[in-house]
């Protein structure tokens, strides 16, 4: 089994961590393809949350609901960004090629 990576630009810090110890983080090792299906799956999500709000009506909702719905809602699109940025960084990276280990001469 390898040792993990743990380079100092390997993990990017996710925006919505509240604590110095961020929990969170976006692993830039992933597939560009993985961290964008992580980010399209928090926006899809806020966006069918947003959906569902438009046909509802907030007569009878109380204060603390409306601030949990923000609340949920800026997660889901902030993580998503956060994702797509750490995606188009991986991107943006040169691809290295690995390389191949020598032959071992026949004997």
């Amino acid at each position: 089994m390898a040792n993990p990576n743990f380079s100092a630009n390997r993990y990017r810090i996710l925006s919505t961590n509240f604590t110095d110890t961020h929990p969170l983080i976006i692993d830039t090792e992933a597939s560009a393809e993985d961290i964008q299906s992580a980010a399209h799956q928090r926006i899809r999500a806020a966006t069918d949350l947003l959906e569902t709000f438009t046909c509802l009506t907030f007569e009878h909702a109380d204060l603390k609901d409306i601030s949990h719905i923000i609340n949920a809602l800026y997660l889901l699109v902030q993580d998503g960004c956060d994702l797509l940025e750490a995606s188009q960084h991986v991107q943006l990276q040169p691809t290295v090629d690995k390389q191949t280990q020598p032959s071992q001469p026949l004997s």
